[in-house]
C-alpha cells in the first residue's frame, strides 16, 4: 500500500450563483480549475436567510451530473420529467442530466441553518445525450461504517473498509465516483482506500485536520498526488469532518457554456440552439 501525498491545494472563494445564493466554490471556479471529472464544487452554509432564500429558479443543464448533499436544511427539487424531491438533513439528490433536463431548487425554509454541497460530474462523450434522470437517496439509505478513528457515510462507491469490501448507495458508472463523509473525533486517525488511477481530493469543511504530515486547508479542495492507493488522516484537537471525492478521469476535452458541458465547440452551439427552440428536453 502507498500513501497519496498532499498535491495542490485550492481555496474556495466566495461567489453567488442561482438567483443570489452565497456559495464558496474551490473546483470550477474558473474553467481550467478542475479536477476530471469533477467540474465544480460548491459549499454552501449559512444561518442567515437573505443568503440562500432566493434559491435556484428553473434552469436548464445538458452534459453532466450534478450530486447535492444536505448536511442541514431543506429544500425542495423540481424539474421537467415531474421528479419532486425534499432534500433534508443527511440526504442526498443525484441528478443525471444527460442530453437535458430544466428543474429548479427552492429552499423550504424561511430561517435556521442551510448546509450542504453540490458537486458537479462530468459524463463521457458517449453518454451526455442519454436520458435524464434523478434519485432522491435518504439519509437511511446511505451506510455509514463506524471505526475506532471515526466514521464514514459512504454515499457513492466501493471501497475496502478496516479489510471489509463496503458499497455506497450509488455505485459503477464509468467514472465510478467515490463521495465519502468523514467526521474524526479529536485526535482521530484513519486509513483509507483510494483507487490507482483515481483523482481525489478532500475538502475539510470543520475543524483541523492532517494528510500525513500535511495540514489541511480549511473550506478547500486540497488535492491528492496522482499516485498512491490509500490516504492517512489524522484529527486535530477539534476532530473534523471532511468530505473525500475521488473519480477516474474522463480524458476528453471539456468545453462549457454555463450550465452546458460538451466536448466541442458546435456542440455547444447545437446545445443552445436546441435550449431556444425547445429541443432541450425532446
Amino acid at each position: 500500500m502507498t500513501q497519496r501525498s498532499l498535491k495542490q491545494i485550492i481555496p474556495a472563494l466566495e461567489t453567488s450563483d442561482g438567483a443570489g445564493v452565497r456559495i464558496k466554490r474551490s473546483i470550477g471556479q474558473q474553467q481550467n480549475i478542475r479536477l476530471d471529472p469533477f467540474l465544480m464544487l460548491d459549499e454552501f452554509g449559512s444561518a442567515e436567510a437573505a443568503d440562500y432564500i432566493a434559491g435556484f429558479p428553473s434552469h436548464p443543464h445538458r452534459g453532466f451530473e450534478t450530486v447535492t448533499y444536505m448536511i442541514e436544511g431543506h429544500m425542495l427539487h423540481e424539474d421537467h420529467l415531474g421528479n419532486r424531491g425534499d432534500l433534508r438533513n443527511g440526504g442526498v439528490q443525484w441528478m443525471t442530466a444527460g442530453r437535458g433536463i430544466i428543474h429548479s431548487e427552492m429552499p423550504q425554509q424561511e430561517e435556521g441553518v442551510m448546509r450542504g454541497f453540490q458537486l458537479w460530474l462530468n459524463l463521457p462523450a458517449a453518454e451526455k445525450m442519454t436520458e435524464a434522470g434523478y434519485r432522491d437517496i435518504q439519509p437511511e439509505e446511505i451506510p455509514e461504517i463506524s471505526l475506532d478513528g471515526g466514521k464514514v457515510k459512504l454515499i457513492a462507491g466501493s471501497m475496502a473498509i478496516d479489510g471489509q469490501p463496503r458499497e455506497g448507495t450509488v455505485a459503477g458508472g464509468s467514472t465510478q465516483p467515490i463521495y465519502a463523509d468523514i467526521h474524526m473525533p479529536p485526535g482521530g486517525r484513519l486509513t483509507l482506500p483510494v483507487p490507482e488511477g483515481h483523482n481525489a481530493m478532500l475538502y475539510l469543511y470543520e475543524g483541523t485536520a492532517n494528510l500525513g504530515d500535511r495540514a489541511l486547508q480549511l473550506s478547500a479542495a486540497n488535492i491528492l498526488a496522482d499516485s498512491g492507493d490509500q490516504i492517512a488522516l489524522s484529527a486535530g484537537d477539534s476532530g473534523a469532518r471532511l468530505l473525500l471525492i475521488a473519480g477516474k478521469p474522463i480524458g476528453e476535452p471539456v468545453v462549457q457554456y454555463g450550465p452546458f458541458v460538451m466536448n466541442t465547440r458546435e456542440e455547444i452551439e447545437q446545445t443552445l440552439r436546441d435550449y431556444r427552440d425547445g429541443r432541450l428536453t425532446a
